[in-house]
């Protein structure tokens, strides 16, 4: 959330920048209950103030009809004063908490089509045989079975088998592997957060903006990404400054509502329910993030040159930005199937958006407390790196050819 003194201070823009995110947030109102809420907590500091003053002078003393009238007049403005303020700091707490995090001003305005192109990297020329896309190719190999997947769970699950399990357990190794050289500490995560964290790192379970599933009858929601545990890790916790930064690189399964996003792409195992992901985290100093943001991108790129994968990277037009974020861009793979490029990676700065919700704060040199900022990106999206290799490093003969980087983990075979 937005500290309320920046939003007070700059109502205008916090409620511009809202709607150019695509929120409409009554900013007016928000202040209105902020100023009631700020005069209903001075009266009843004042009230207390006057009931203290009274035992202090009754100290050692029996008190008088008149000292028991006044002391019961402060105790019942008291809770007339708080049965007052509650609906008013719940309503507070609800609706600045729906505001989204503001963005800077060279961020392209509009929707995901606005989304602005920064880099482009690898090969791209025309192959001279037709590419064969993914999901054609795994059933052809007998490598990918959505029919029996659909049958044991659902539309948009899958089983993976034979070499390609192997694969994808190659990348999940080189990726943490390559985390673990830039200085990340390795985590394993629980795949189950309670609803205070979910929402704290800006997801939702419920309503037209559920991304998660919900377990029944339990203050639980299967994880979308590590990086709602990862938050969760120091929420109500003041972390010494030597702490930072603190580099967090998790593996865990992402569970997924939105497998079969209307209006998406979502050909095989482009978009589904279930998938596994190597995650980076970080929380550092806030002048700091702008530089960890630039630092996660070159990461990502390092991945996918190593890997041999073309890509681009895009800068996120506000519209497509959702409430935490700050900053984001993405890295595309290209595909030789369609000759376009689709997401992969993603990367974003979150400034003190969910820090504030969470309570994770540091000391300064000056041995003060401050929010922290934390950033989250893709390193590894493993669904989306097989299609991007698979449709990539295939040959004249339909075989793949496995990336260089990854042929010590699969015992050095080469092809698939």
């Amino acid at each position: 959330m937005l500290d309320i003194r920046f939003i007070r201070e700059n109502a205008e823009l916090v409620e511009k920048k809202a709607e150019q995110k695509g929120y409409k947030i009554n900013i007016k109102h928000l202040l209105q209950l902020d100023e009631d809420r700020r005069r209903l907590l001075a009266e009843i500091e004042a009230t207390r103030a006057q009931r203290n003053e009274l035992a202090e002078q009754l100290k050692d003393k029996k008190p008088t009809e008149e000292d028991l009238v006044k002391g019961q007049g402060f105790k019942k403005k008291l809770k007339e004063l708080e049965l007052e303020l509650d609906p008013v700091e719940t309503e507070f707490n609800m609706l600045l908490a729906s505001v989204p995090n503001v963005f800077p001003d060279d961020t392209p305005l509009g929707g995901e089509e606005n989304n602005r192109e920064e880099k482009k990297w690898g090969d791209t020329a025309e192959k001279d045989f037709e590419v064969i896309d993914h999901l054609t190719w795994g059933e052809q190999h007998g490598l990918i079975d959505f029919e029996r997947g659909a049958k044991v769970a659902g539309n948009k699950f899958y089983f993976l088998k034979s070499d390609l399990v192997e694969l994808e357990m190659a990348l999940l190794q080189f990726s943490l592997g390559l985390a673990k050289k830039h200085g990340f500490w390795l985590m394993s995560v629980p795949h189950m957060v309670n609803t205070r964290i979910l929402e704290g790192a800006g997801f939702s379970a419920r309503g037209k903006e559920k991304q998660v599933y919900k377990i029944e009858d339990e203050d639980l929601n299967l994880i979308a990404t590590a990086e709602i545990p990862l938050t969760g890790f120091f929420a109500d916790e003041i972390l010494p400054g030597a702490w930072l930064p603190s580099k967090m690189a998790a593996w865990s399964p992402a569970y997924r509502v939105e497998g079969g996003a209307y209006g998406k792409h979502n050909r095989g195992l482009y978009r589904v329910h279930q998938f596994n992901k190597v995650e980076l985290y970080v929380l550092c100093l806030p002048k700091d993030s702008e530089d960890w943001h630039q630092k996660l991108l070159k990461l990502e790129e390092e991945l996918c040159q190593t890997l041999e994968i073309p890509y681009r990277i895009v800068q996120i037009a506000a519209g497509d930005l959702g409430a935490p974020a700050y900053k984001k861009f993405d890295v595309e793979y290209f595909t030789p199937v369609d000759k376009t490029y689709r997401e992969l990676m993603s990367c974003s700065n979150v400034t003190d958006y969910q820090a504030r919700r969470l309570d994770i704060r540091h000391k300064d040199e000056q041995d003060n407390t401050q929010f922290v900022h934390t950033l989250n990106a893709t390193l590894a999206a493993t669904s989306r790196l097989l299609i991007a290799i698979i449709e990539n490093h295939q040959d004249k003969d339909g075989k793949v050819k496995i990336p260089k980087a990854l042929q010590s983990y699969m015992h050095g075979q080469t092809t698939i």
